[in-house]
């Protein structure tokens, strides 16, 4: 059924509180409530719910909670445990009245997500644009000139070893024998933490022939167990299928071999490479941001499946920022690895090595191009895009829209603070003169 709506009633209620008498009307996240299209919400995700059944959750308290988790770097637990304890959360959301209870189950908000999708993430950020533009601290205009770049997303797995992947693969295989019934020889649970012990040891004492012999152990148990499930299945399991079928390529795959597998769990992860000193090689996937050369709001925001070349991923990022700001972009700046692009139309500026050359306005542009560097700093540190900890390729794509959600409603957040601070100078100054005069 269609989530139900929050009705605010005019007849004093003597034992709740009322919100608005609770908290500042000032409040910077007052003035951010007033400023979004909570409507618009409804009429885009209601298509998702069926008619008849149980009443869903309101879809403004769901589409708040998320702009609040990615805004202040929170797991869906704390959020909602910290929306009981502050009232003006509570107001974003909708309540009329003060609540002492959790408002909803976490693991709602992970099956709220798996109903939008992608595309209701991108109209989570829309929104957040269409604000800044309703408030003008975004202009049309500053929509036109981008600047565009990419980052890794990394995903939350363990470092991927091949004596760690061989015991994670048994251990999975077994579980799924024993609830399907399927008799084993022996599930090497013992012995097969015992070797995976023993091949740490061995790695940190540098005893590198005894740690390679034990890694061939924990390979071998494997290579049993996969050919003791495959003898003894009875009838065609999907998931054991699919398992089976990750197992045969982890027992293929060498240390140079493509398509490697990194996570048991998440296959789907790529290892690349961006030349950074300290960390030479990132597990997760390829992140592109567009964003406003001049107000720094990020415009676009998409996760690539692999690890596609930078300039084959120009014609999306762009694509989706002009479907979400309904503006054609006109110059685009944007570093050497988006030589080759192939986007035709655009006034495309590739950043070179030796800026000594060009005119002064490319120049400008060129030094503007820089402005994106900390945006992904402060995506990465404060809106928990450096470690991804949705699902699947579907979280690899939302993780990176709604992390750059968060970071467009917290610049939304500092404007107004910004302009309450002028608002109080303002005020001070008139006092002043009424003193003094």
């Amino acid at each position: 059924m269609k989530p139900r709506k929050t009705r605010h009633t005019t007849q004093m209620d003597w034992v709740r509180i009322e919100l608005k008498n609770l908290i500042d009307q000032r409040h910077p996240l007052v003035k951010v409530s007033r400023k979004i299209n909570w409507a618009s919400f409804d009429e885009k995700f209601g298509v998702g719910y069926a008619e008849g059944g149980r009443p869903a959750t309101e879809t403004r308290l769901m589409v708040s909670l998320h702009y609040l988790k990615y805004t202040y770097d929170m797991g869906d637990e704390d959020v909602v445990a910290n929306w009981v304890e502050n009232p003006y959360w509570q107001y974003l959301s909708g309540r009329q009245y003060f609540e002492h209870m959790l408002p909803i189950d976490p693991s709602s908000m992970t099956r709220w997500r798996n109903r939008i999708g992608e595309d209701g993430a991108e109209e989570l950020l829309k929104e957040t644009i269409m604000a800044a533009m309703r408030c003008g601290y975004l202009k049309v205009v500053d929509c036109t000139k981008v600047n565009v770049d990419t980052t890794v997303q990394t995903k939350a797995i363990r470092f991927p070893t091949d004596a760690r992947l061989y015991d994670r693969m048994r251990e999975v295989l077994v579980r799924l024998a024993q609830e399907l019934g399927i008799k084993l020889r022996q599930s090497y649970e013992f012995v097969g933490k015992q070797a995976l012990r023993r091949q740490q040891g061995y790695g940190h004492a540098k005893q590198f022939n005894r740690m390679r012999r034990e890694t061939r152990r924990l390979k071998t148990f494997l290579g049993r167990v996969v050919r003791d499930i495959e003898r003894n299945m009875s009838t065609e399991n999907e998931s054991l299928k699919q398992q089976l079928g990750l197992a045969h390529r982890i027992l293929m795959q060498e240390k140079n071999s493509k398509d490697k597998v990194y996570s048991v769990h998440e296959p789907q992860v790529e290892c690349i490479a961006k030349g950074k000193a300290h960390q030479r090689y990132e597990f997760g996937n390829k992140a592109g941001l567009v964003t406003s050369a001049k107000k720094n709001w990020i415009l676009g925001a998409l996760g690539f499946k692999g690890n596609p070349y930078d300039g084959h991923t120009l014609k999306d990022e762009l694509s989706q920022a002009e479907r979400l700001t309904g503006v054609s972009i006109t110059q685009v700046a944007c570093d050497l690895g988006y030589r080759g692009h192939g986007v035709i139309g655009k006034d495309i500026l590739v950043v070179p090595r030796d800026k000594r050359k060009g005119t002064a306005t490319l120049k400008k542009w060129w030094r503007r191009r820089n402005a994106i560097e900390p945006i992904i700093g402060h995506e990465k540190s404060d809106h928990r895009l450096e470690r991804n900890r949705l699902a699947g390729e579907l979280g690899d794509q939302m993780n990176v829209v709604l992390s750059a959600c968060g970071f467009n409603f917290k610049k939304l957040w500092r404007a107004f603070c910004a302009w309450l601070r002028i608002q109080a100078q303002v005020v001070l100054r008139e006092d002043q003169r009424i003193i003094f005069a």
